[in-house]
């Protein structure tokens, strides 16, 4: 590694040009993306050129300049231009680190853009008050959400206004849906997807009727069964689907995939931009959208408020009684405690059996339980004007046995509470942890996780090997129990009670160490649900392949885009994953002298790039109007507009308005 303050040579003469601090995963796919997406000029600062993604990082071809100091110093800014760069964005280092740097780079240039990496995300708040041109994001944050919902089997959602949009699939598109998101889905071919396909626009069902009842009549001519004709079908108005034929049939099946429901858990990574095709027949005013393609269809649909996955409180409660009592007991005593009650249990099933009275019965056995029952004295039997017979007499003295039981018992477990300071020690996974999840790693992303699924009210439990892990007492503060052990996998799985739970999320920086414990998981127990984060596609493709109720997720590929687009100025609301494929939602907000100012929805929309789903007018109401009908009215300053976009139609957009600008 190269000492403080020596580093490489500076870079030659270059301005307009953005920088990236870090050499993780993060800031490996945020180059990517801007020099694929964007095509501007870029440097990397990187603390080693040897470690982490630093070789794959210099061999990108659209990358200007790779940089090597071990910490970010005035010489190491200098060294790669800030004076003169366009922006900087800082995805590595502690959120201190970064904080101090951002301020640097201001000092050195004013207008400089800056966007940082801030786990803290209140303190990030505030830290962008601080900054002229800045904005504080989180990598995890932004990945979380798709983790959590991968976890539970469904799609995760990007608040916008007061809706809650997401992404649904084939069956499960209603009348909420917005507008189609992705078609010709094949989980065997995802490659052939196609996000945001063009579709037929908002007046197209009027002027299909206007074609079919005219000036001149129906286009399409009734005709009779004498006529010699009439064996063919009817003509198709202009713009009409024409009738399937053979030769038609053979062609889309060759350029097509068999008509297999997709279903999101399972599919294989693909290019994210997929080329353009014909137009998609599915028109947004169907009542039921169709495929354009043998292949399933993804929607973005509307929910008024984000669904909380309910549990039966009945059950809540039992799993809290059970985990109480094995906190609070030893296995000892809970035998101790379970053999008694049962004896009283069927002591007073045998008095209410004798004496048919639910409340007497019930009222001796409370009395003799406490030690406070009057026995029968011999001359009240021998006159026949005792309490009961014999069997009530057993059930009564077992009773009262009982009761005197339960006094030492309970003291026992104070005194073992107290006395071992068990309170003080970290809560393991107890015996009414059932239906959870378990998180292994608790790193930064780690711990967003779950804290997701803490707060939609599913049951989670922590599991790490490394006791130093900043995210343990994160995790154990929102009282979620954390199995910390270096040992094997399989015995980790075990005490996280891995039997009973619904399913395994592996989110540690390592791609084997993801795999290891999914394949752990699987071998315990075969029909669990697991959630790998892998960084290689090709890996995250072979395992598509081989595990059956698995997804695989990316979170430097999930935040990446949201961090490029904070570059470019472009507030990104959140992500939505189609398959292992990113869908942005983004808000663009129409300033005085932006290039937005005149544009209508054609001018914006780019089929496979961009879709325009809401616009709130200047002026208006503070409520989004979704599928706003007017796509020729023009956009003037106070406009916010929410889109719908690729990583790389967010991209020409921004690249549009940069050159309009």
């Amino acid at each position: 590694m190269t000492s403080e303050g020596w580093g490489t040579p500076p870079v030659g003469p270059i301005s307009q040009h953005y920088i990236i601090c870090g050499g993780n995963a993060l800031a490996h796919r945020l180059a990517l993306e801007l020099v694929e997406q964007y095509e501007v000029p870029v440097v990397v600062l990187v603390p080693d050129r040897t470690r982490e993604h630093a070789p794959q990082i210099e061999q990108l071809a659209g990358v200007a300049a790779v940089v090597e100091f071990s910490s970010i110093t005035e010489e190491a800014l200098r060294a790669v231009r800030v004076e003169t760069a366009r922006g900087i964005a800082l995805v590595d280092g502690s959120d201190q680190e970064n904080i101090h740097t951002a301020l640097s780079a201001q000092e050195h240039n004013p207008d400089i853009r800056i966007v940082l990496r801030m786990f803290n995300q209140r303190l990030g708040e505030n830290i962008e008050r601080l900054l002229k041109n800045g904005a504080a994001l989180s990598g995890s944050a932004t990945a979380a959400p798709a983790f959590a919902a991968s976890a539970l089997a469904r799609p995760n959602s990007v608040q916008v206004g007061d809706r809650f949009l997401y992404i649904a699939y084939d069956d499960d598109i209603d009348s909420s849906r917005i507008c189609i998101v992705a078609d010709r889905i094949d989980r065997q071919h995802l490659g052939r997807i196609r996000l945001l396909p063009e579709q037929e626009g908002d007046s197209a069902s009027f002027v299909r009727l206007a074609s079919e009842f005219g000036d001149d009549g129906p286009v399409r001519r009734v005709r009779n069964a004498d006529a010699p004709d009439a064996g063919r079908p009817a003509e198709a108005p202009e713009g009409a689907a024409r009738p399937e034929t053979p030769e038609r049939a053979s062609a889309r099946e060759e350029g097509g995939a068999p008509d297999e429901p997709a279903t999101p858990e399972r599919a294989a990574p693909g290019d994210l931009d997929a080329p353009e095709a014909p137009e998609n027949p599915a028109a947004p005013d169907a009542p039921e959208p169709a495929p354009a393609a043998p292949g399933g269809v993804a929607a973005l649909q509307a929910l008024p408020s984000e669904p909380r996955v309910r549990i039966a409180w009945t059950r809540r409660l039992r799993w809290r009684l059970l985990d109480t009592l094995r906190y609070l007991t030893s296995a000892r005593l809970r035998l101790v405690l379970i053999t008694a009650l049962a004896a009283v249990l069927m002591s007073f099933g045998l008095l209410w059996y004798l004496n048919r009275d639910f409340g007497w019965s019930l009222y001796v056995s409370l009395l003799d339980l406490a030690g406070a029952a009057q026995p029968d004295q011999p001359a009240d039997a021998a006159a026949g004007t005792g309490t009961g017979g014999l069997w009530q007499r057993v059930a009564q003295v077992v009773i009262t046995f009982c009761g005197i039981t339960f006094a030492p018992v309970a003291t026992a477990i104070m005194v073992e509470v107290l006395g071992s300071g068990r309170r003080g020690q970290p809560r393991n996974p107890g015996a009414g942890t059932r239906d959870h999840v378990i998180v292994a790693g608790l790193g930064n992303v780690g711990t967003r996780v779950v804290a997701q699924l803490h707060g939609m009210g599913v049951p989670v439990v922590g599991l790490e090997r490394d006791p130093q892990a900043r995210g343990i007492s994160a995790v154990r503060a929102l009282g979620v129990p954390v199995v910390v052990d270096d040992g094997p996998l399989a015995e980790q799985l075990r005490r996280a009670r891995l039997k009973h739970s619904r399913a395994v999320v592996a989110v540690s920086g390592d791609d084997a160490t993801n795999l290891e414990a999914a394949l752990e998981a699987r071998a315990v127990r075969p029909d669990v649900r697991v959630v790998v984060r892998l960084f290689d596609d090709n890996f995250a493709r072979h395992v598509y392949a081989t595990l059956d109720n698995a997804a695989s997720r990316s979170t430097s590929y999930l935040a990446a885009p949201a961090f490029a687009a904070a570059l470019m100025g472009r507030e990104v609301l959140g992500t939505l994953s189609v398959f292992r494929h990113v869908l942005l939602i983004a808000e663009l907000r129409v300033e005085e002298g932006s290039g937005l100012v005149g544009m209508n929805r054609h001018d914006l929309e780019d089929p496979g790039g961009v879709r325009v789903v809401a616009v709130r007018p200047a002026g208006g109401p503070r409520t989004y109007q979704w599928n706003y009908a007017d796509r020729t009215r023009q956009l003037v300053p106070g406009d916010r507009i929410v889109v719908a976009a690729s990583r790389g139609g967010l991209a020409r957009l921004n690249t549009a308005l940069v050159s309009e600008d």
